[in-house]
């Protein structure tokens, strides 16, 4: 099974994510944490310009889903962060994973840039950095998530947050 957490950067996907891949091990041990920033540095695309284009953007998204389903066809629980801009791919996961979980993690732009925790909105708003999703990259909103977990709070329970995707997902 594949739960896949999409959202701007800042969302918490991360975040969640860890927490969940953290209690699904606990009942599952053969669960792991792709975490799309993390994959760029394995994929050594994570450098210049190009990687983070919408071509640079849509090649990485096509390997991070080629891993998910080689580790799903291998019978190994994944739980995925990424930001999933292309919406025929998330229609594609439904299809290509044994079992598949969306969970978009909402919150509004201002909050994000308030946030910003990596940056990325500051370096937009000066032009320091292109090809930010959210700021000169459009983010299309999910339609069809099977979860929203509104994020604009600044202390979520995300011991609780996890408890209630596992529980959504029927991880049985």
């Amino acid at each position: 099974m594949v739960i896949w957490f999409i959202g701007l950067s800042g969302s918490g996907k991360t975040t969640l994510g860890r927490e969940v891949a953290q209690q699904w091990r606990a009942l599952s041990p053969n669960t792991v944490l792709l975490d799309g920033d993390e994959l760029r540095k394995v994929f050594a695309h994570d450098r210049g310009e190009q990687p983070f284009t919408i071509e640079g953007r849509r090649l990485n998204a096509e390997r991070i889903v080629a891993l998910c389903e080689l580790l799903d066809s291998q019978g190994i629980n994944v739980v995925c962060c990424i930001l999933s801009i292309f919406p025929e791919m998330r229609e594609q996961n439904r299809k290509r994973f044994s079992r598949y979980f969306e969970v978009f993690m909402d919150a509004p732009i201002d909050v994000l840039q308030s946030r910003d925790v990596k940056g990325v909105y500051a370096s937009a708003k000066t032009k320091d950095v292109q090809n930010i999703v959210g700021m000169d990259i459009p983010f299309e909103r999910p339609l069809n998530s099977d979860m929203v977990i509104e994020t604009s709070s600044n202390n979520p329970d995300i011991k609780q947050l996890a408890m209630d995707v596992i529980a959504s997902s029927r991880l049985d």
